[in-house]
Order: structure tokens, then C-alpha cells, then sequence
């Protein structure tokens, strides 16, 4: 057979013009084929709306944006009640995040699970789409099942990956009718399947860019960042800033409550430098207790403000640890650049650094701008072992 050439019959109108089909049509009829030709056209259908649904879902560059466009791509078939993503932003660790959405708008279900590693188990052995009154029956786990009683889902879908466990879904009732179809069930799991690959795959993209201890960014991406950013302050006409900071005195943790305790205070001092920067700005775990955050598009007085900020509110920070820590502060180190500067990321990141152990200098616990003769004042008080008066930015 030459390419390009049709299958004899393969073609519906060659099979509908047919002679002897046209001369048996009653019969075929009369048996169901020409119906179960168009439920083989409608299943079709659905499974190019599928493919279609999922290639959206995929095209997606958040988690935020495959939640948003799963909840209108359902919209299109059924109205749930509501719709829970639940999941883990660091792998390793219990803490998760939940989004809920009702009338396709995100609200607050008042869903209030702190963990899913009790699922665990049961979706490692199970990994499928489940009812959820028989994976309250299947799991016995009162405990662990109690918030979901509150919203009632009717399914619950996991979200696996090579490291367990990454996250679930719930999804209500219907609106409208008292139950799914099974056609309805069976587009949602399969739709779903798409969903909880397509965070499953941004969920390791966003681990490959994650200190595992902390949560902040690594170094490699921060580097990369960096380079981005000095890259276009050479074509642009605006500055950025990177803060460096080190931990006083952090080897006494250590030394004194054992590496544990170290490992609480640089998590919770990862977590109030995330809550200390804006969504644009780039925190990271530079390596051991020193931290770093790129600043895009911020000037001088901005930066001091922000390290100023970080600094207070580290030296307020509670550590969780028994017994008491003593209380951890920060020594920072600012460089601000622009397309003047002429430097490459390496120099920034070194006067920074030249920064800090200004800092360390005066006394620790306090922020350094470089600029103009600090590279003398740090030799200087090499030299002579002196401490100048701390407060005010160079």
C-alpha cells in the first residue's frame, strides 16, 4: 500500500456509502452498531477535550495557575461544591499548604489539616482516586480524618511522587445533582491524574531550586538570579541590591545545644526572612549559617530599610527549643549596583561579604553599606584590631 493511501473501510462516509451496508442498514441497525459507532465518536470527543484540558493544565508555570485552570476546566462538565489542593512546598518536612476554591473563586473552606503524612501509607499502597467515606473506612485514623468531616469531600485524589506523598485533592459533592455519573467520575480522575502530574513535575522543579533545610532558594539559583539581574542593570537604567547576613556567633549553638538546635535556628531564621521580603526578592541559603537576598529594582535607602528590618525582627525572634536558646541576631553586609557599577556578580557578592565583616567589626548585630573607603576601614581595623562607632550606614 502506498503512503497516504486509505484503509479500505476505515473512512466513515466509504463505510456509510458502502453498498453492502446500505443493503444490511436495517439489520445493522436493528443490532446497535451505527449507535455504538456514535458512542465511539462521543468518547472520542471527550478524550480530545481531555487531551486538550490536560495540555492547558501543563502549560502552566505555578502551582497557583494549575489549580486556577483545573477549577475552570471542571466548570465546563460539573459544578462541585468546592475543590482542596493540599501540599507540601518542602518535601522533607510537615508543614503543608492549602487552597480552596468555591463557585470557581478561591475561598477559605476552613479546612484545617496540618499534615497528611498519616495518608501516606494508605496512598503508597493505593495510589488511586478514592471515595472518601471508604478512605475514612480504609485508613482508621479518626485523628487524621476529622478535618475533612467538617467540608465533606466526596473524592479525595493523592498526589505521589519518587520521594511519597506530595499532596491531595479534594473535591466536593455536586451542586446540582446528588450524585457523579461515572462518566463525570471517570473524566475527573482522569483529569486529575493530569493535575496531580503537572504539580507533581513543578513541585521538583521547585526542590531542584530549594535548600532542603531551609526552604530557601539554593545557591546555584541564586547565583543565577544574580547574573540575570547585574546582566540587565547593564541595559537598564535602575539599581538593585543584594543583602548578605551571617549568624553571631552561631558556632556556640553548636557547640553548646548540639547541631539540632543549630539546624532550629537557621529554619526559623529562614522562615522570618521569607516573611520579611517581598514576592520578587530572591532569599537563599548561601551555605552553613550565612544567608543572602537579591533585591531587584531597589535603591540604597530601600535596601537599608529592608536589612534593617530583617535584623529586628531576627533579634525578636523566638527559637522553639528546650531548654531556652539564647537569642540570635544577625550581622548584614548591603551592596547596591547599577549599569555604572561595572562589576560582575562575584565582586558584588565580595563586597558584600567585605561588608559583614564590617559589622562583625563593630560590635555584630548591626548592617554595613559598602561604599567609598570601606575597603581602608576594613583593613584599617584588621590592622589595629579597632572597632568603629556603630549606627549609621557608610
Amino acid at each position: 500500500m502506498k503512503k497516504n493511501e486509505k484503509t479500505p473501510g476505515i473512512d466513515e462516509e466509504d463505510f456509510l456509502s458502502n453498498p453492502k451496508i446500505m443493503e444490511h442498514y436495517s439489520l445493522l441497525q436493528d443490532i446497535g452498531v451505527f449507535r455504538h459507532i456514535d458512542v465511539l465518536k462521543q468518547e472520542i470527543r471527550n478524550y480530545k477535550n481531555l487531551l486538550a484540558s490536560g495540555l492547558d493544565i501543563f502549560n502552566r508555570t505555578s502551582i497557583d495557575e494549575i489549580m486556577d485552570a483545573t477549577v475552570w476546566q471542571i466548570s465546563d462538565h460539573f459544578l462541585p461544591s468546592f475543590i482542596a489542593f493540599l501540599w507540601k512546598p518542602i518535601q522533607n518536612k510537615d508543614e503543608i499548604t492549602i487552597k480552596g476554591y468555591k463557585n470557581y473563586k478561591p475561598a477559605d473552606l476552613g479546612l484545617k489539616v496540618h499534615s497528611i503524612t498519616p495518608f501516606e501509607p494508605f496512598f503508597q499502597q493505593y495510589p488511586k482516586p478514592i471515595n472518601f467515606d471508604l478512605l475514612a473506612f480504609e485508613l482508621k485514623n479518626d485523628e487524621a480524618i476529622k478535618p475533612f468531616e467538617e467540608i465533606k469531600p466526596e473524592l479525595v485524589i493523592p498526589i505521589l511522587g519518587p520521594f511519597g506523598l506530595y499532596g491531595m485533592i479534594a473535591v466536593g459533592r455536586k451542586i446540582l445533582e446528588e450524585e457523579y455519573s461515572q462518566a463525570e467520575l471517570s473524566f475527573l480522575q482522569q483529569l486529575m491524574s493530569f493535575v496531580s502530574q503537572a504539580i507533581k513535575n513543578l513541585l521538583h522543579y521547585e526542590h531542584s531550586l530549594r535548600d532542603v533545610k531551609t526552604g530557601l532558594f539554593n545557591h546555584g539559583f541564586f547565583m543565577t538570579r544574580l547574573n540575570e539581574e547585574v546582566a540587565r542593570s547593564k541595559r537598564a537604567d535602575y539599581s538593585s541590591s543584594i543583602i548578605v547576613m551571617d549568624v553571631d556567633k552561631f558556632k556556640n549553638f553548636n557547640d553548646s545545644f548540639g547541631h539540632l538546635a543549630g539546624d532550629r535556628v537557621l529554619e526559623s531564621l529562614a522562615f522570618t526572612l521569607k516573611q520579611g521580603v517581598r514576592a520578587d526578592d530572591v532569599p537563599s541559603r548561601f551555605g552553613g549559617e550565612e544567608f543572602t537576598v537579591l533585591l531587584p529594582n531597589t535603591g540604597k535607602e530601600t535596601v537599608w530599610m529592608v536589612a534593617e528590618r530583617l535584623r529586628t525582627s531576627v533579634a525578636a525572634m523566638k527559637v522553639p527549643w528546650e531548654p531556652p536558646l539564647p537569642q540570635v541576631t544577625i550581622s548584614l553586609g548591603i551592596y547596591t549596583f547599577d549599569q555604572k557599577s561595572g562589576v560582575d556578580a562575584t565582586e558584588i557578592i565580595h563586597r558584600a561579604d567585605e561588608a559583614v565583616y564590617l559589622s562583625k567589626e563593630r560590635g555584630r548585630n548591626r548592617s554595613t553599606v559598602w561604599g567609598s573607603g570601606l575597603l581602608f576601614r576594613i583593613q584599617n581595623s584588621k590592622l589595629h584590631a579597632t572597632i568603629e562607632n556603630p549606627g549609621n550606614p557608610v
